[in-house]
């Protein structure tokens, strides 16, 4: 016999805000991290549903909202917590209010999760300066023209480009002078915004090509963002920049393009497999239960998951590191451990951002000591293309390694069709290489960069390969970190607008949301 559940499952209604991710509320993240099933509105942006927590259902709202909310309930009664995500502010939205008012007349608990709303956050994103007083209406839904036209201050509306023409004559007819300044923004906060400066008088012509949802900002202030447009001026705005790193790697950089105003697309070009053979990480598993080892010596997030792996095989887990000593080369790698309960006792004190290497770790690990150190020996698992600086500097200071091939990297599948002709005929702006085997193995999988591209690179060696293959360096910095790799393609581009041999930065397609 079924019965139901003592408890029901809560429901909560999630504002994803105007469509930047990096908008999204704490409240949001932690809702949206925790529930199970996600029901969603088809412009929620992509960036957002990514968010969502590993595994979740993430299912369309379909209906009317009285269906929408029953679905919700029956859900909620099986026991289900449903985050019902909606673009902007749940409470903002008429068909969400209908819902959250159905699921309120049965009793059942709910949250609201309020987003960020989009009448106060794309006019800042396009510069735009609203002040202490603003008026915000809805063309879509009908207006009082006179009403608007009658306020002291910046006027926020959300339309779509049919509905241009259709303010403009509503705000004339009531005297508004056509000179009136106008902003119109599409894409408002993500990395496709485009902002067209207008006049009330020619906002129908100018706004025309705009796709989606509009927000258009007329008054006084639309006239002045250009002292205050920070979003939209940015060195790299609407560059596409390939990332040719381990999915991994790639999250550093990518952010740091992203506050430079690029779109950053990672393409994999290692993939991670297992040894060929795996006798020598059995052997050192059991050589970790038996205390055959002080020491082990990670030197990447993907060595962490390859010994995890092994633990799982034989039903171990944390415990089976009591006694021994854990050190990591970076930040990164630290940090995988830490989240199997573990805290390193060895970390080079770097920048998080900064490139881990093992010279790093040899400058701060201690000597072998026969009296302090009841063993001798290091286990150093890793890569089977790993350099041996690590194990020989190791061995220097009187320890005995067991360098042990944990897992494998090889050449990763070629990416899409597009991805492929995009790096072929110029369709990204620049490239970034992070080390001579991403110069290799994106040439390898996708073909030569187009002359058009702009390549980086982060280092001496890394720069020399890619002359190698015929491409042209155009940044190298002085310092091999991942922050100055990106900065300085940033300065670079700004230094060729200054020579003219550059637009202004780019105003980019709206895509349609």
């Amino acid at each position: 016999m079924t019965t139901a559940p003592t408890t029901p499952g809560r429901i909560a209604f999630v504002g994803s805000g105007p469509g930047d991710p990096g908008l999204l509320t704490v409240r949001a993240r932690e809702v949206l991290a925790s529930s199970p099933l996600v029901i969603v509105d088809p412009d929620v942006p992509e960036g957002i549903l990514a968010l969502t927590a590993d595994g979740a259902e993430v299912r369309p709202a379909v209906g009317q909202p009285g269906d929408v909310a029953g679905d919700l309930l029956k859900e909620a009664a099986a026991g289900r917590s449903v985050a019902r995500l909606v673009s902007g502010d749940p409470l903002t939205n008429d068909a969400i209010v209908a819902e959250a008012l159905a699921v309120s007349a049965t009793g059942s608990p709910f949250d609201v999760v309020p987003g960020v709303p989009s009448s106060t956050a794309v006019p800042a994103y396009a510069g735009v300066a609203l002040g202490s007083a603003h008026v915000e209406a809805d063309v879509r839904a009908g207006v009082d023209w006179a009403a608007l036209a009658a306020s002291p201050g910046p006027v926020v509306l959300h339309a779509t480009a049919a509905h241009l023409s259709d303010v403009a004559a509503g705000l004339a007819a009531q005297g508004v002078p056509s000179e009136t300044s106008v902003a119109i923004t599409a894409g408002g906060t993500t990395s496709t915004q485009k902002t067209q400066s207008a006049t009330l008088g020619s906002m129908a012509g100018d706004g025309a090509d705009l796709e989606g949802p509009l927000v258009l900002t007329v008054g006084d202030a639309a006239g002045r963002r250009g002292d205050l447009s920070w979003w939209e001026s940015r060195a790299l705005y609407g560059w596409r920049v390939l990332v040719p790193r381990t999915k991994d790697q790639a999250g550093v950089m990518s952010e740091r393009l992203r506050m430079h105003g690029a779109i950053p697309e990672e393409v994999p070009t290692i993939a991670v497999e297992p040894p060929r053979s795996p006798a020598q990480m059995e052997r050192s598993v059991k050589g970790l239960v038996d205390g055959r080892y002080q020491w082990v010596v990670f030197t990447s997030t993907n060595a962490v998951k390859a010994v995890w792996e092994k633990f799982a095989e034989f039903g171990l887990d944390a415990r089976a590191f009591s006694g021994v000593k854990i050190a990591c080369v970076g930040n990164a790698t630290a940090e995988k451990v830490r989240e199997f309960g573990i805290v390193p006792e060895l970390v080079p004190d770097v920048d998080e951002a900064q490139t881990s290497t093992s010279e790093g770790l040899l400058e701060i690990f201690p000597p072998y000591d026969d009296v302090l150190d009841p063993v001798d020996r290091v286990l150093l698992p890793r890569a089977d293309i790993a350099t041996e600086t690590l194990a020989a500097g190791l061995g220097e200071r009187g320890w005995e390694i067991d360098d042990v091939t944990a897992y494998r990297t090889v050449r990763a599948a070629p990416p899409a069709a597009p991805i492929r002709e995009a790096i072929k005929t110029g369709g990204f702006d620049a490239v970034c290489f992070t080390s001579s085997s991403t110069v290799r193995n994106l040439v390898g999988i996708a073909g030569k960069p187009h002359t058009r591209t702009l390549v980086a690179c982060i280092g001496p060696a890394t720069a020399e390969t890619a002359r190698e293959f015929g491409l042209r360096v155009d940044v190298q910095p002085d310092e091999a970190r991942v922050p100055t790799l990106v900065d300085g393609l940033a300065e670079h581009a700004n230094k060729l607008r200054a020579e003219g041999a550059l637009p202004p930065p780019r105003k980019v397609k709206a895509r349609r949301r």
